[in-house]
């Protein structure tokens, strides 16, 4: 039966007492381009020949009458939930902060330096056979403390307002043959989730300290043939929403697993028209972003995590490195859930590449006023598509530790832990 297959680790809880506390707020951005070629991960190994767009990290820091959340986006495709586990012990280190409190998501943009080990990449897709660059890692890894240190120098009295609303710059990229049979490219008759959330951040005066934009989009609008350094279409959404609107934009990725940009895999940013998603993107979150309402400062911040163990496919190997996320026989994968409540709004986030449906059916049905998946967050463990997606085959299933029970493994449990947690 399916609830004796499921094991759910609640493992850590803040107190549910609903005492409203004033917020305070601070964000920062740290510059972390090379200054020299690196190997860029997402497609096939290749090394950079320069840069066409700057890469930041870029944090939000929230403090609630003591408890505590930094949100991170770096402009990177992804990394090893080892390394992660690494990273957050240095942080704790040397800051003190409870990666409890922590989440680190990526923009999952294809045209950026590797971070760390490629562990998981290698075990799921067999690349990354050449060294990694321990220098540039350190320096990242340093920017990021550093900016997570200057997020939280920073705070002071804020308000904080949600909304959500649409944009069409996205499609879904599982294409169909006459035969049935799955690829990668366009699907304009394919699921798709075009919803935008949003998290304002502002200081008592109305001016600007963070704008958090949650949209489900593969930074992908360059192919594996361009050579330079960029945000690809994430990146760019970003720097224009902080021209236009001031304060530090975050890009976090939704549920993308099976979405793309509207351009997709084109050789040089000019043949993608990466530009025009200033447009196809970021003017829709200006519009909505300026005509959301002042918010409140009295918040209440609560922090949970849970693990779902789900079935692991057998053919496919597991790092050593992460056996921790596995049980002792390694035929399940313990999946590592993040959860933030913000008064009446929850965040979930996972370290996977998911499929928009799963998310977008837990957001239908959550208990919470508005619910926001956050992918791509606190490491990577490949995609996590829908049972009927493992039907047909593809790429992304082909590619995947996981089984066709894990959309029912995750569905059932984070809706039954959202309704524990919204009590």
């Amino acid at each position: 039966m399916l609830r004796h297959l499921i094991v759910l680790l609640v493992l850590a809880l803040a107190p549910t007492a609903t005492v409203h506390a004033d917020l305070r707020a601070g964000a920062a951005r740290v510059d972390i381009t090379p200054q020299s070629s690196q190997w860029l991960i997402g497609y096939q190994a290749r090394q950079s020949i320069g840069v066409y767009d700057k890469i930041y990290h870029r944090v939000l820091a929230l403090d609630a009458g003591g408890t505590p959340f930094f949100l991170i986006s770096t402009d990177v495709c992804l990394f090893s939930p080892n390394f992660h586990d690494a990273v957050m012990r240095d942080l704790q280190g040397r800051t003190g902060i409870d990666p409890a409190h922590v989440w680190w998501s990526v923009t999952h943009t294809h045209a950026a330096p590797e971070l760390g080990p490629p562990d998981m990449y290698k075990a799921l897709l067999g690349r990354s056979d050449h060294d990694w660059d321990r220098a540039y890692t350190t320096f990242a890894t340093d920017a990021l403390i550093d900016a997570v240190k200057a997020a939280r120098e920073k705070l002071e009295p804020a308000r904080l307002s949600f909304a959500t609303t649409t944009a069409n710059a996205n499609i879904n990229r599982r294409a169909r043959d006459v035969d049935g049979k799955i690829s990668l490219g366009l699907n304009p008759d394919g699921p798709v989730d075009r919803q935008v959330n949003l998290l304002r951040v502002t200081r008592l005066d109305g001016s600007p300290i963070a704008l958090v934009v949650n949209y489900a989009m593969h930074g992908t609008v360059m192919s594996g043939q361009n050579l330079k350094i960029s945000g690809d279409g994430p990146g760019v959404v970003a720097a224009y929403l902080e021209e236009r609107l001031g304060g530090t934009v975050l890009y976090v990725n939704g549920a993308a697993g099976n979405i793309a940009p509207i351009y997709s895999v084109y050789a040089d940013p000019s043949s993608g028209h990466l530009s025009q998603f200033r447009v196809l993107l970021g003017d829709r979150v200006i519009a909505a972003a300026r005509a959301m309402p002042a918010g409140t400062d009295r918040v209440v911040i609560r922090h949970a995590q849970q693990a779902v163990e789900t079935p692991r496919r057998e053919d496919l190997g597991w790092p050593d490195e992460l056996a921790a996320y596995a049980t002792s026989d390694r035929r399940r994968i313990k999946l590592p859930l993040r959860f933030v409540a913000i008064n009446d709004t929850v965040l979930w986030s996972a370290p996977v590449e998911m499929f928009c449906e799963i998310a977008m059916n837990i957001r239908e049905k959550s208990p919470f006023k508005q619910t926001f998946y956050f992918g791509y967050t606190n490491g990577w463990f490949g995609y996590l598509p829908t049972a009927k997606a493992f039907e047909e085959g593809g790429y992304e299933p082909r590619t995947s530790p996981f089984t066709a029970q894990v959309e029912e493994d995750l569905r059932t449990n984070v809706l039954a832990f959202l309704r524990s947690f919204r009590r």
